[in-house]
């Protein structure tokens, strides 16, 4: 059943709903690969699918147009695939269960994927149309985004021939975004000794918290549940004998975690003890908290006699005490820009690796100042050596520079008034965006990133608003339409 089938324009919501459809979330990319590649060769359309899965395609000028300098656009195929803790839905190997929700589209139990799913759909109906006049349209669909740009970073775009790219990434209407900051994930792993031990097991559960991207939403403060967790062990450790036998928390390191569980072995006679102080901290946390995340729980459950396969007890403070060591969140506000982020991290990942005998902690750094974003992953690095572990840092990515010269700006700024009578924002962001990547590899690059309103992206709460994506869509056909981009 086509849930979308009603909404307009027809053609970009019917290819965002096949897309839906598909599994595809970061790392799990073959199969959305292969429908892009497919529905280029069903039109004969000139494609490229690279081993890494990345999809170019080119669509010749309409007639009129052959003069024209060619446009790239460009987005990612993954998504950040995340579900509720009752979902039975296999992300893995089914596609989402779309919904309507008055102006919005959203996901039962899931992530939408409109990061960046909206901005394949709007490529796949602007190459699928016989009507609308362009110049030659590049088309670029990276891979794996959203787990360190790994597809932007090794994709050969010797082939194209313009030098003026429109970026499909981004999630708010009538702001055009012109550079954002670069970032690294940080992987860091303690490693503790086990035993076998009896006594009490109780699951602390922490959660109801807003969440929200690590690069759009980290200003906000809002609380992260595996620094929250930290916060919880360290304090039980520290008035209790106690051991950790699980701990976990967050799915993806660029998502600020709304939830995290822990299991702990105590002895019988600290049950009611350990119940009173999970008691206690609830109350001051969500009073801290406050208006910033109002849902904020931290529950726990009955205890269970037994044996357990758990952290010795000083392995245990040393899992505390650097899980409350660690920094997280806005580390410092840009000096030449108000308002915005410059430097921060997001410990999005935390889980105890009994196989591999490790505490795991993975975090997404980002700066817009690249001597201040080597600083903090030293810094990360050191405290976590200092706990006795290591750590490694991967998907190194650079950030987005502004240019003072921009005739694409200019064109897209020159349209959007004469669209809207209207003044499109102009802005840099703390998130990270594939721009700057793709900069190092198209001498000269002019680029924009635009996008229709989404709001709670990386999280389950993920909504597409249906009227702003007609809207960009408009804007988008008109911008191209218009000669001398």
């Amino acid at each position: 059943m086509d849930i979308l089938a009603g909404l307009e324009p027809q053609s970009v919501f019917h290819f965002f709903e096949e897309i839906t459809r598909i599994p595809h979330g970061s790392g799990n990319v073959g199969q959305i690969s292969d429908y892009l590649a497919s529905f280029a060769e069903e039109r004969g359309i000139f494609c490229i699918q690279d081993q890494l899965k990345n999809i170019i395609m080119i669509k010749e000028a309409a007639p009129g147009y052959e003069e024209e300098p060619a446009v790239i656009l460009q987005g990612h195929m993954d998504m950040v695939a995340v579900k509720k803790p009752d979902c039975d839905l296999d992300m893995e190997k089914e596609g989402l269960r779309v919904g309507i929700r008055g102006d919005e589209i959203y996901a039962e139990g899931t992530s939408l994927g409109g990061d960046d799913g909206i901005a394949v759909a709007y490529a796949l109906a602007l190459l699928d149309s016989h009507t609308i006049r362009h110049p030659r349209l590049e088309v670029i669909i990276t891979v794996d985004e959203e787990v360190g740009m790994d597809g932007a970073r090794g994709i050969d775009l010797s082939m194209l021939t313009g030098n003026r790219m429109i970026n499909l990434d981004s999630e708010e209407e009538g702001i055009f975004l012109t550079s954002c900051a670069g970032g690294a994930r940080v992987h860091c792993s303690l490693p503790l000794s086990f035993t076998e031990k009896k006594g009490m097991a109780v699951r602390v559960t922490l959660g109801g918290l807003q969440g929200g991207h690590s690069g759009g939403e980290i200003h906000k403060e809002r609380g992260n549940a595996n620094c929250l967790l930290g916060r919880v062990l360290y304090r039980v450790a520290g008035k209790l004998q106690v051991n950790l036998v699980e701990i976990q928390g967050g799915l993806a390191d660029n998502a600020i975690p709304r939830e995290a569980e822990a299991v702990l072995l105590v002895g019988d006679g600290d049950v009611e003890k350990l119940s009173g102080i999970i008691k206690d901290m609830e109350k001051e946390i969500l009073s801290e908290l406050g208006a910033r995340d109002p849902g904020f729980f931290l529950h726990a459950g009955e205890a269970v006699a037994g044996s357990y396969a758990c952290v010795e007890g000083e392995d245990t403070k040393r899992a505390a005490l650097l899980l409350i060591s660690l920094p997280n969140g806005v580390q410092a506000m840009s000096a030449d820009m108000p308002g915005l982020v410059e430097t921060s991290l997001n410990l999005g990942i935390l889980k105890l690796e009994k196989e591999k005998g490790n505490l795991l902690a993975e975090f997404a750094v980002r700066s817009s100042v690249e001597s201040a974003k080597y600083a903090l992953i030293d810094k990360v690095a050191a405290v976590t050596e200092l706990a006795g572990g290591s750590s490694t840092a991967t998907g190194d990515y650079p950030g987005w520079k502004y240019r003072k010269e921009s005739p694409l700006r200019d064109k897209m700024i020159e349209v959007y008034r004469e669209l809207y009578k209207a003044e499109p924002k102009v802005e840099a962001i703390h998130a990270g965006l594939e721009c700057g990547i793709l900069g190092s590899k198209i001498q000269d690059l002019d680029c924009v990133s635009i996008g229709p309103d989404m709001s709670g992206i990386h999280t389950t709460e993920e909504t597409l608003r249906i009227s702003s994506v007609k809207r960009v869509w408009e804007y988008l056909v008109t911008l191209l339409e218009k000669k001398d981009i």
